[in-house]
């Protein structure tokens, strides 16, 4: 069984189910996401993961082809998801010299619709982290700078004046051409995960040696003045939701320690109630697997992994995850097969989500 095996043979069994014969790096091209997971082959949010753990791989074994197949990933969806979805041009405002300038699509298969394309602003934050983890493993400044270019692109499409009476706040989702907003709300977590993960940008740009200048420093104001109004910050019941407030909660600030430190105590609090206490409402993890969804779950894991260092939470976490690497594919519908095996193989080694990982260098910390 795949669940008594090695984590690390565990690991890369799922992302080759994602990506194919990966380790035959010389003659492997990044194929289409399996079962039609998204437009043209791509899926934003799927592919975030894809990134942070081939260069988990890298961390872990040694090897540089693993970089050498998150760059080709990278470049895949900057060419496929930064371009119009007849895939003719780039997205407007982008060109070959600055890519990112026009944002990401985030790979619906529908165009329209309320499951339609667009921009969202959880998986485009998660996409910049991903190109920053590649930036420090690589030693190539070039992934951060994209990174950045992109944060600065998308952030004021996504702001909003709150009521037109003074005050900012979000939409977390965006048409595909950034002109309009499709959604009237921000996520719950947009503000405090787009803070975080810009200082994390900067903090990268400051690791190269590219001077004390904070370039994202405007756009992580406005972010704070969110995240601020909107204490005591807590996280949810969702599975995912509360999987990524505790990934949140593990990164620090100048001035950031006190929210995030209630993000983190509220997100382990829910998560022994839901893992370890199992009171309450919480009888879904008593459901069949057929009844749930196994990449919301593994979530969950993922953000225990890297935030708590509760042993009975992190045992409950290696059990769920044990449970999902037993039945995640007789019961996930086809659509969702990459997105659980991607976030299948994190939640089995966190690694470069973890800000700790590989030696304990805190580069999201400052």
């Amino acid at each position: 069984m795949a669940s008594q095996a090695a984590p690390l043979q565990r690991f890369k069994a799922a992302m080759g189910k994602v990506y194919g014969s990966f380790e035959s790096f010389a003659n492997w091209r990044v194929p289409p996401l399996p079962c039609n997971a998204g437009h043209r082959g791509r899926y934003l949010w799927t592919d975030a993961f894809g990134v942070v753990n081939f260069v988990t791989l890298r961390y872990a074994t040694g090897e540089e082809r693993y970089l050498g197949a998150a760059k080709r990933l990278v470049q895949t969806v900057h060419d496929t998801l930064g371009r119009t979805r007849d895939g003719s041009s780039r997205l407007p405002g982008a060109s070959d010299a600055e890519p990112l300038k026009g944002g990401l699509r985030i790979g619906k298969v529908d165009e329209a619709g309320s499951d339609g394309d667009g921009q969202y602003h959880h998986y485009l934050t998660l996409w910049v982290y991903a190109l920053s983890c590649l930036a420090v493993a690589s030693k190539e400044v070039r992934y951060n700078d994209l990174a950045i270019q992109l944060a600065q692109a998308i952030h004021p499409r996504f702001i909003a004046e709150k009521n037109g009476i003074g005050g900012l706040s979000m939409v977390w989702k965006i048409s595909t051409d950034m002109s309009r907003p499709l959604s009237r709300s921000k996520g719950h977590l947009d503000d405090v995960t787009g803070y975080v993960v810009f200082e994390r940008l900067d903090s990268v740009a400051r690791w190269f040696g590219q001077g004390d200048d904070q370039p994202l420093l405007a756009e992580k104001e406005q972010y704070w003045s969110m995240t601020m109004r909107s204490r005591p910050l807590q996280s949810s019941t969702d599975m995912l939701d509360l999987g990524m407030s505790l990934w949140v909660a593990q990164f620090c600030s100048r001035r950031g320690d006190e929210p995030l430190r209630e993000l983190g105590t509220h997100g382990i609090n829910t998560a022994r109630e839901m893992l370890v206490e199992r009171k309450g409402p919480y009888s879904i993890l008593t459901k069949s697997a057929g009844r749930r969804l196994a990449f919301r779950e593994l979530g969950a894991c993922l953000g225990i992994k890297c935030y708590s260092n509760d042993a009975d939470l992190l045992n409950s976490a290696d059990l769920l995850v044990e449970f999902w690497g037993s039945h995640a594919e007789e019961s996930t519908p086809d659509d969702l097969v990459a997105i659980t095996q991607a976030m299948l193989a994190a939640a089995l080694i966190p690694g470069a989500f973890d800000l700790s990982y590989p030696d304990g260098r805190r580069l999201g910390r400052s």
